[in-house]
């Protein structure tokens, strides 16, 4: 075990140690109240692009609905946004299916979508591309039914 006089040989006994476990106290209260900070949001914005005619689309999609994009469906299971006060990080998870020529669904992607890096998580297929755009709060779009 490293102690804290090997690094501060000026420091004696207790008061290195007070002020080492001060310090992983005060670290250990302001990395939850970071994490606290993200909004979580009912819409996510994706955009598509279809590779054959070149057409982007953006459209909304209510958390845990399942829209289509050409032949990918997809389901958003969170969106979380940072408050205007800090840096902007917005992800999202997502599931997206592909349904086969042959009325098959087969899951291409389950994971996390950046909006700020784009190209880090975001669905390549050889005709669709998908990515997240933002999270909001409202939308022009109605709500589905929860029946």
């Amino acid at each position: 075990m490293i102690r804290p006089t090997q690094f501060f040989p000026f420091f004696k006994g207790q008061f290195i140690s007070r002020l080492f476990v001060g310090a992983i106290a005060l670290a250990g209260l302001t990395v939850p109240s970071l994490a606290q900070e993200k909004i979580t949001n009912p819409i996510a914005v994706f955009s598509g692009l279809d590779k054959i005619t070149g057409r982007i689309t953006t459209f909304d999609v209510y958390i845990n609905e399942t829209v289509q994009f050409g032949a990918l469906q997809l389901t958003p299971r969170v969106c979380y946004t940072r408050p205007d006060t800090e840096a902007p990080k917005t992800d999202t998870f997502v599931e997206v299916d592909e349904i086969t020529l042959d009325r098959k669904i087969r899951k291409i992607f389950s994971g996390w979508m950046f909006a700020d890096s784009p190209g880090l998580n975001a669905v390549e297929h050889p005709v669709y591309d998908v990515w997240l755009k933002a999270c909001k709060q409202k939308s022009d779009i109605p709500a589905p039914d929860k029946s």
